[in-house]
């Protein structure tokens, strides 16, 4: 999950320069997004810590809360690319 991870890290790089492009407005909303994946990728990471950490016992219940984030992660990142991929300068 850690490779995959990088992976939606550079994704949003990507998708951060992308919004050099964009007019004044588009690039406010532009930030906003970029925020709340960073803040869910965040989230993510910490959650693979305490994966990590976990005794067996709570392991199964961490797992599935840090799949659902990933899941979460994942489609956001997907839908903010989709949306913001006809906006131009």
């Amino acid at each position: 999950m850690d490779a995959e991870l990088d992976d939606v890290q550079k994704k949003l790089t990507t998708f951060k320069a992308q919004g050099m492009d964009f007019t004044p407005e588009t690039r406010k909303r532009h930030a906003k997004h970029i925020q709340e994946i960073q803040r869910k990728i965040d989230l993510t990471k910490v959650k693979l810590i305490e994966l990590a950490e976990a005794d067996e016992h709570v392991w199964e219940q961490l797992k599935d809360g840090v799949e659902d984030i990933w899941t979460t992660l994942q489609s956001t990142l997907e839908d903010t690319i989709e949306t913001f991929k006809e906006e131009k300068a």
